[in-house]
């Protein structure tokens, strides 16, 4: 097979999708089995004033030595009158409704090209279903297509900016996509901070300190970490939770050092030269100025497969992971345009053990000349492969090796072998898989005798029943079906460098 370009590693190759930007927390529970009764037990034994002892008797309660009034004992509340008390009712978070879309995987462009360049360079077969898992298994290698119903629109930040079922949800996070096409960010420091300020809230999930809640720079940093880290995970009054106020000296002197940063926003190209010392003034100019013609709507995108994982629509996002999971284990539309796209480029799809999908860039065909024609070692080899279907190279080797030969003699019969062998893998006869074992053509069902006339029940089913085609023969097939078959020799399709 070509050597493909090394170039960086793309993502673990697991089957599970990294949809968030962050890693999700251990559950601290995990372990936590409950507690036994002993073990209540044993607190219980245990004395609850653990300086009793030293401190000698307790002292009788002053309540005590008070005069009860009327006679009457302590207060006591009435039977049930804390049960008389109406309960909150409690409501279930409602799920959002799933999004309306239809989303279909594409082999990217430039990963398909590698795939079928090596392809193309050795007679091996490879499993369409083996090659549509590989593709799906990395965004770099696919492309993802979504398309809305009649009627709906998707919205779409620039050509190949993110993607939003709502344009709200573009416009606000549009400024921290695009800011860095637009704007140069300066960061320089000022004098420190002056006041006292006894704490500052922190960001659970990233550690971020947004300063005290009170602080004019609190609300927009608050905002803008929301929008560019968790707004795909969470609302923005979940994450609002996720909020801690920390009074530790050292903590606050920390944001006081940060807080000396300021940001000076340049914008790219601007004549007069213009600059804004806060990002809700630069993201005010940019809505005004830039957003208008960023947005773009249509029925029908096309956007990359990394793209596809990070986008600001979580019901959309949500949507395409769900369409992802399910492709992953039974991946017939990825098949389907595996097969017409290795078609277009005259690669073979064939069926094969059971009728899985194969591609190969030989046309495989049944052995249709006389045996008494050929030599003896191509007889012999395709006994031996028609006997023991999935023999490999070197058994079959073994196998046909003639005993009790001198040196020249077996390394004679071994060459022949061995060009035997490659005369009829390239000319179809044979067919060599990628995982190396060798297997002969199926041969087509023997058809009906001419002089047998049907009936005209049977006529009628035939004549109801469409005849096979080559599209309906290379049509893939459910995930009962098949089966995955290791491709070996198929480099990474995406480690073409971009």
């Amino acid at each position: 097979m070509a050597s493909p370009t090394p170039t960086e590693d793309l993502l673990d190759l697991k089957m599970l999708p990294a949809w968030a930007n962050e890693p999700t927390r251990a559950n601290d529970y995990a372990n936590f089995e409950g507690e036994d009764a002993d073990a209540g037990q044993r607190r219980s034994d245990r004395p609850r004033n653990r300086d009793h002892d030293r401190r000698g008797p307790r002292k009788p309660d002053r309540r005590d030595e008070r005069p009860k009034r009327d006679g009457r004992g302590p207060r006591s509340r009435p039977d049930g009158a804390r049960h008389d008390r109406p309960q909150r009712e409690h409501r279930p978070e409602v799920a959002p409704e799933p999004l309306a879309v239809t989303v279909r995987f594409l082999p990217h462009g430039r990963a398909f090209e590698n795939v079928i360049a090596q392809i193309k360079s050795a007679p091996l077969a490879y499993s369409v279903f083996a090659l549509a898992r590989l593709f799906l298994e990395k965004p770099e290698r696919y492309d993802v297509r979504l398309m809305m119903p009649e009627g709906a629109q998707l919205f779409q930040l620039g050509e190949t900016g993110a993607v939003a079922s709502d344009r709200r949800i573009l416009e606000g996070s549009a400024f921290a996509s695009a800011r860095d096409d637009f704007y140069t960010v300066e960061v320089t420091q000022s004098e420190p901070l002056k006041g006292n300020f006894t704490n500052v809230a922190r960001c659970r999930l990233s550690g971020t300190l947004l300063g005290p809640t009170n602080h004019h720079a609190y609300q927009p940093q608050l905002r803008n970490l929301y929008e560019t880290r968790f707004s795909r995970r969470m609302s923005f009054a979940d994450y609002q939770r996720q909020i801690e106020v920390v009074s530790d000296p050292a903590v606050v002197e920390q944001w006081k050092e940060q807080a000396r940063n300021v940001t000076t926003y340049h914008v790219k190209n601007a004549e007069p030269p213009q600059s804004f010392t806060n990002a809700a003034d630069a993201e005010r100019h940019f809505r005004q100025t830039y957003l208008p013609g960023l947005l773009r709507e249509a029925n029908e995108l096309t956007i990359r497969g990394v793209l596809s994982r990070k986008l600001p629509d979580r019901r959309l996002g949500r949507a395409i992971e769900n369409a992802w999971a399910q492709e992953t284990r039974s991946p017939s539309k990825m098949m389907q345009e595996l097969a017409a796209g290795l078609r277009q480029v005259g690669l073979n799809i064939f069926r094969h053990r059971r009728g899985m999908l194969f591609v190969s860039p030989v046309r495989a065909r049944v052995f249709g000349h006389e045996r008494a024609g050929v030599s003896s070692s191509i007889n012999a080899i395709l006994e031996k492969v028609e006997k023991s279907p999935g023999i490999n190279r070197k058994q079959l080797a073994e196998q046909l090796a003639v005993a009790d030969a001198e040196a020249a003699a077996a390394e004679r019969a071994k060459m022949t072998l061995a060009n035997d062998l490659h005369w009829l893998i390239h000319e179809g006869y044979v067919i060599e898989f990628n995982d190396s074992t060798l297997d002969l053509p199926r041969a087509k069902a023997p058809a009906v005798a001419a002089e047998e006339k049907p009936t005209e029940t049977s006529a009628e089913v035939n004549k109801d029943e469409p005849a096979s085609t080559t599209e309906e023969s290379a049509r893939a097939t459910t995930d009962s079906s098949l089966e995955p078959v290791a491709v070996a020799g198929i480099a990474d399709p995406g480690s073409e460098n971009e």
